[in-house]
This record gives structure tokens, sequence and C-alpha cells, in this order.
């Protein structure tokens, strides 16, 4: 087998353990259209490469309105690598304890919000602050992790708690131990990330199963759609009333800020 083959075959495994949490991902679903109903927010949050699965959510094509993408850039910005705003430093942040709450002070969270957490390690203490946060406020949390990776991997929270300890669902990438899927002869790790083909099925089947129950409840999203399928003028229609629609929700999140 050749090692793209490996790596495609693997990913159909990913697959089929994302299959298997179908009742959960439905949970979720649930959860989230609740919140988009009640006129709220789900939140979702991820430090480091998680970002990916945060963007996927939304905006993109696809995707509609009911999600606030909190992403920190200090703790996001990978590309410099090295030098002014590096990886290094963004790897140190998110350890930083007491920075979730700060990032959450920005908002004027409910009861009726829920939350999104990932972390594939489910180690690092920024996401895992921002879990214990969200659960504080009574705003329930799915937490996205690599459950064989985590379980392997020492948190770095003073006392050992994990993002799962502070989670009322949790959601499995599928992904092996260390994410790498791919053993090349001759080169000592294995290389070919499998967290986020996993994270991104698992984003896309609860955005999808949001939808059904959205439009099944009579308020059908607004999706973000391209003009090939739905002509130009109702794609930039629909991109209009997307974006309002999610400033007008945002709006809700800042109008009462530093109020209570």
């Amino acid at each position: 087998m050749s090692v793209i083959a490996e790596y495609i075959n693997k990913s159909k495994g990913i697959a089929d353990t994302i299959s298997l949490q179908e009742e959960e991902i439905k949970k979720a679903a649930h959860w989230f259209a609740d919140t988009i109903l009640a006129g709220r927010m789900v939140h979702l949050f991820g430090s480091g490469h998680s970002r990916i699965m945060v963007e996927e959510m939304w905006p993109r094509y696809g995707s509609f309105p009911g999600f606030n993408p909190i992403v920190e850039l200090s703790l996001t910005f990978h590309n410099l690598v090295v030098g002014a705003n590096g990886q290094r430093q963004a790897m140190f942040l998110e350890n930083v304890e007491g920075l979730a709450s700060r990032i959450l002070r920005n908002f004027d969270l409910k009861e009726q919000d829920t939350a999104l957490v990932i972390s594939s390690s489910g180690c690092n203490v920024v996401p895992i602050e921002m879990a214990e946060e969200f659960q504080k406020r009574n705003i329930k949390v799915i937490a996205l992790i690599t459950k064989e990776h985590s379980a392997q991997s020492t948190s770095k929270r003073k006392d050992g708690k994990k993002l799962s300890d502070f989670a009322d669902l949790i959601l499995d990438s599928g992904a092996p131990l260390g994410d790498a899927m791919v053993k090349i002869p001759n080169l000592e790790t294995p290389v070919g990330p499998g967290s986020s083909v996993g994270g991104v099925l698992l984003i896309n089947c609860i955005k999808v199963e949001v939808a059904r129950l959205l439009t099944e409840a009579g308020h059908p999203p607004k999706v973000l759609s391209s003009a090939a399928i739905v002509g130009t003028e109702m794609a930039t229609a629909l991109f209009e009333s997307a974006y309002d629609e999610h400033a007008h929700r945002l709006a809700e999140l800042y109008k009462n800020v530093g109020n209570s």
C-alpha cells in the first residue's frame, strides 16, 4: 500500500468512528438549535489548529448564522512560525491561567447559550478553563477531543483536570495517539495528522442536523450559498442577510456587558 493510500484508508477509519457517534451528534445539534431558536448564539472556541474547526462551522459556504466564533489571534496565528507573533508564543499563551476568563469578559453570556470547545489533546489550560467558565454560567459544553490522544496525555493544568472534565457531552475526532497517522520507512516519526479530518466531519454533521432542526421548527437558516447554485442575485442577498443576522445576534452579546 502506498503512503497516500494508507492515509486515505486511515481517514476512512476516522469516518467510521464519526458514524458511530450519531446519537451524540444529534444531541449536540439539538442543544445548538435550541440556542439559535432562542435568539442566542453557540460559542465556538479552539486554540492552535483547533481554529480550523471553528472556522469550518461559520462563516463559509454551506453555513449559517447562530454561531459566535471566538478565535484569538494570539493563540492561533501560525503563519509567521518564528519571530514576532510566532508559534512559540502561541503555544506558551494557550497555557496561561486566567486568559479564558478575560476573553469571556467581553460577552454577556446567558444560560440559553451553548458552547463547543475544541482541543485534540484536551490538555491545554486555556480551552480547559474556557469550558470551566462556560459551565460556571450553566452553559452546556460540548468538547471535541481526540479520545485516545487525550487519555494518554498529561494535562498542563495544575490539578490535572482535562477538557473532558468540564464537558456535558464529548465528541471524538477518531484520530490516533499523537495525531499523525502514517509511518514512512526510515523516518523515525509518523506524518499526516488525522484530527482535522475527524473534526471537520463532526462539525459538518452537526451543522446539517442543526439546519434540519431549524427548518422543521419553521425557521430555515440563511445559508451562505454559491452563485453557481442559486445565482448571483440570490447569493448576494443571502450573504448580506446572513451577515446582518450575525451582527444582530452578536449585538445581544455586547449590549449588557458590565451591567451585572
